[in-house]
């Protein structure tokens, strides 16, 4: 026995029906009779995967198990009957096999007729496996054709969504759960309430999402942008460009997605779907302006140590009119405190907010205990300084505003002459004229102010000098300056307890502080009780 040829076997079907079911069994009594025959094999183990893609094999346990078990020694020859049971990627085929062989383990493929220990086995196995991955980018291009045409009939690809349930490639109403997304519209689109807002009140109503324990902005965001609540249907929104990988991206114009409009009953109606789409364009828009001008210091650096959400900024008026400023977990300053939600989840957080002085002095103090290439750093800094000036002081061509504004001009003749005609009424005419009259003159004040850019251009080029002298200043600490806590912060975590871990970019510890804060009404004081340096 102990002469005896350790054979193991493998197996593989790629659906879960029931007559490939059947073939998975066919396969193992053909596997057990082949080895049968041969007097000096022994069955060691038939390995086997079900409903599982030749195309890789990451996630094929059986498949790896048995390369496993072979590499351990406890296996001489695999059998199966094709490659393209074996795998339908011909690197995967190729590499698993040499690495086999370089083991010593031999790898027959009984009704190819190949065996991996021939002279010729490697060459014929090549294009055997090549034949057997074209095969599956054949089979999932017939795939993807069928699954077109039938999303064009109006069938639905996918799972149950917040208010509908699909059935059988049908769209039905979840009645129950139509009312809250009916509430999400119109705390949105009629009380003007933010999406921050309408996620709280659902959690504090004890209403649950249709995933997971807790509401969140941007679930309310997929909701309010989901066209299938105002009856439409858009399909191939993801799609999966290699059909080695099967992984899902996001479809971005690679493909041609479907829209059916008008497809199933609708939860939400057309108007009030509109005014929604128009409301979300306006806010992001206002939103980014705003970004662009109200971002702080260490925006998007501060995360929580308790819970690992960012910090938030919030800000106060004291009764001597000067502003006070703290940062607060994000859960904690939508959620609360820390809650159970049934079923072990939870949700808000129980960490303390710190103020923005506080973290300023413990950033001050983090890089006042760094040796810096202060050289280096200071080139960095004045080069970026170059760069935002240049894109500040861009201005458009004079020309190019001219021509606009020639252009509103000959409109608005072309208006007075279709009014003439009778093809545009008094009050159109009246309307179109405002509006050219608006633009013409946002245009004409951009103008002036492109015209006066010119002219100061030359004068802003000779001031750069003034900065190398300011940043040498900030560099030697007389002052605190944002611009140089932005370039060094890399990220500033709060613990509870007033502990505040600050990671700087150029240096590969964190300074761990201690603060101790002490608040009057004209004044606000930090002091650093004690400091460690942390690794991460």
């Amino acid at each position: 026995m102990g002469n005896k040829v350790r054979a193991a076997a493998y197996g593989r079907v790629s659906t879960e029906k029931d007559d490939q079911a059947n073939s998975l069994k066919s396969q193992r009594k053909y596997f057990s009779d082949y080895i049968s025959q041969h007097e000096d094999w022994e069955l060691t183990g038939i390995y086997y995967d079900e409903g599982i893609s030749g195309t890789q094999t990451a996630k094929r346990k059986g498949f790896n198990q048995m390369i496993q078990d072979a590499m351990a020694g406890r296996i001489d020859l695999i059998l199966t009957k094709e490659v393209s049971r074996f795998a339908r990627n011909t690197v995967d085929t190729l590499s698993f096999v040499r690495k086999l062989k370089a083991k010593g383990v031999r790898v027959i493929f009984t009704i190819d007729n190949i065996d991996t220990m021939d002279g010729d086995g490697e060459l014929r196995l090549s294009i055997m496996a090549t034949l057997a991955q074209d095969e599956s980018r054949k089979t999932s291009e017939r795939v993807k054709w069928g699954q077109k045409r039938r999303m064009e009939q109006g069938v639905v690809f996918g799972r149950d969504l917040l208010g509908y349930t699909v059935k059988q490639g049908r769209m039905f109403v979840n009645e129950e759960e139509a009312e809250i997304v009916r509430s999400i519209f119109h705390k949105y689109t009629n009380e003007q309430k933010g999406t921050h807002i309408i996620a709280r009140e659902l959690q504090e109503e004890g209403i649950q999402p249709k995933r997971g324990t807790m509401w969140s902005n941007t679930m309310i965001l997929k909701v309010l942008k989901n066209e299938k609540y105002a009856g439409d249907l858009c399909q191939k929104k993801t799609i999966t460009p290699d059909y080695l990988s099967h992984r899902k991206k996001k479809n971005e114009g690679e493909e041609e997605m479907v829209y059916l409009k008008n497809h199933h009953t609708p939860i939400i109606d057309r108007v009030l779907w509109e005014r929604t789409q128009k409301e979300l364009e306006r806010r992001s828009l206002s939103y980014h302006k705003a970004s662009q001008c109200s971002r702080y210091w260490c925006s998007g650096m501060v995360k929580c140590g308790e819970c690992g959400a960012g910090f938030v900024v919030r800000t106060k008026k004291r009764r001597d009119g000067s502003i006070y400023r703290a940062w607060r977990c994000y859960h904690h300053a939508n959620y609360g405190k820390r809650k159970e939600v049934g079923e072990g989840a939870e949700y808000g957080c129980d960490n303390t907010a710190v103020s923005d002085l506080a973290l300023r002095t413990c950033v001050h103090y983090a890089v006042k205990q760094v040796d810096f290439d202060w050289d280096a750093v200071e080139t960095e800094i004045l080069w970026r300084i170059k760069n935002l000036r240049q894109a500040d002081t861009y201005a458009e061509d004079t020309a190019v505003i001219e021509k606009k504004i020639e252009e509103i001009q000959t409109k608005k003749k072309k208006c007075v002459d279709l009014a003439l005609e009778g093809i545009l009424s008094a009050d159109e005419l009246t309307e179109q004229k405002e509006w050219y009259d608006g633009q013409k003159e946002r245009l004409e004040r951009k103008l002036l102010r492109a015209r006066k850019e010119e002219e100061t251009e030359k004068k802003r080029r000779s001031c750069f000098e003034r900065y190398v002298g300011a940043v040498d200043k900030i560099l030697h600490f007389n002052v605190e300056e944002e611009s140089l806590y932005r370039e060094l912060v890399d990220e500033i975590i709060v613990y509870p307890g007033q502990i505040v871990c600050v990671w700087l970019k150029y240096i590969p510890f964190g300074i761990q502080m201690r603060i101790h804060s002490c608040g009057r009404r004209d004044r606000y004081q930090t002091e650093i009780l004690e400091s460690v340096l942390v690794g991460k």
